[in-house]
């Protein structure tokens, strides 16, 4: 039945990606699939580098935007467990000159939970119209961007912009997850980089995922949505959204992670690969792990944020580090309830879903196409029609 299983998963997502490739929807990706924490699938298609017909390999190395996320909030995860930190802990308690205040002047007390679930009342840069606002004005980095400052000038700007509302009483993704790499480096008085390696990589020997890269060769080449093909994305490059997104512009950097001034974004700063990230997803999912005594998937995938926030459309609440499903109805999806799932805008996405034991695991080499477009959809929809 296993075999059979596995098979049938093949073929379907082995159809879904030959399918996008041939149409020129994304240029290349990787996908696996584990079932019961074990991998049933494994597979790259198209190219790592579509100009110098560089094939995609399983262990290609992608720049991995707000796939970053999680892997910094099991680390804070972690540090609680720890009694390192506390999530209730006001985050002026570990930076004590973060202190964004609300319109009126206010000064709110935002907990690390506010943080972690986005309920602060940050917001990204990215989602101001037309590039027009106060987080353009005061030229805040988004972690992925060609803004080359140290992490601290970074928080001085963010804590100078009006909070969009008192902390947890809404939702809004944002830069909250920089603010917590901040936390981490403050009590732990490493980098963000050694503190990620010495709690999560490390230790799950992810050794091709961190904050830096040293040889251009080992990353795919990322490109952009267009028409008859995907393009290569120049460094920078300002991708400008439609009105389901705000109207507001994404400004990419593919060659940050090279830049030595620009510091390392605890959202959105990181570069690994699938298998790598497949290891920490499963680790999540365990209750023999290495990384805690208790399964830590359980306090990441609860639904701390209602659903009637729509994080990720109808039916998606959110956890720490990702959406979370409530209602698979409104959500229209095959999902079950409690599944977790994000990805990122250089063009990922994955998931894990408790009610099957499934996680898996989509990154590409095309945004935002592979983080959003139908790409995604095709390959979640073929793993369950198989079912």
């Amino acid at each position: 039945m296993a075999n059979n299983f596995s098979t049938s998963i093949r073929q379907a997502i082995n159809e879904v990606n030959q399918y996008a490739v041939d149409k020129k929807h994304i240029v290349g990706s990787v996908v696996i699939v584990a079932k019961e924490g074990e991998i049933i699938y494994q597979q790259a298609s198209g190219h790592a580098d579509q100009e110098h017909k560089k094939t995609m390999r399983v262990d290609s190395q992608f720049l991995l935007s707000s796939v970053t996320k999680p892997i910094v909030s099991a680390a804070i995860l972690c540090l609680v467990e720890k009694g390192i930190l506390n999530l209730n802990s006001p985050v002026t308690d570990y930076l004590p000159n973060f202190t964004p205040k609300l319109e009126n002047g206010q000064q709110p007390v935002i907990t690390l939970h506010h943080l972690l679930t986005h309920s602060a009342g940050l917001k990204y840069r990215f989602y101001e119209p037309n590039g027009e606002g106060i987080y353009n004005t005061l030229q805040i980095s988004d972690g992925f961007d060609e803004i080359a400052i140290d992490l601290n000038e970074n928080l001085d700007r963010l804590s100078k912009a009006p909070l969009l509302f008192s902390p947890g009483t809404n939702w809004c993704y944002s830069l909250a997850l920089d603010v917590l790499g901040g936390v981490l480096m403050a009590v732990t008085q490493q980098s963000l980089e050694e503190i990620i390696k010495t709690t999560i990589t490390k230790p799950l020997n992810m050794t091709n995922t961190g904050f830096t890269l040293s040889d251009n060769n080992q990353l795919v080449t990322h490109y952009y949505d267009a028409l008859p093909t995907p393009l290569p994305m120049p460094s920078p490059y300002f991708m400008h959204l439609d009105e389901s997104w705000n109207s507001g512009i994404i400004s990419y950097d593919p060659k940050r992670i090279f830049n030595p001034k620009a510091y390392h974004s605890g959202g959105a700063g990181m570069v690994g690969n699938a298998p790598d990230f497949m290891r920490f997803l499963l680790s999540l999912t365990s209750s023999k792990n290495v990384l805690s005594p208790n399964k830590l998937i359980d306090k990441m995938a609860k639904c701390y944020i209602s659903s009637e926030h729509s994080t990720q459309g109808p039916g998606w609440g959110f956890g720490y580090g990702g959406a979370v499903l409530d209602n698979p109805i409104k959500a229209q999806t095959p999902q079950g309830k409690g599944t977790i799932q994000w990805g990122g805008v250089y063009g990922h996405n994955w998931f894990y879903d408790p009610q099957q034991a499934l996680a898996v695991v989509i990154f590409t080499n095309t945004a935002i196409e592979g983080m959003s477009g139908l790409y995604p959809v095709k390959v979640r929809d073929a793993i369950y029609h198989c079912f």
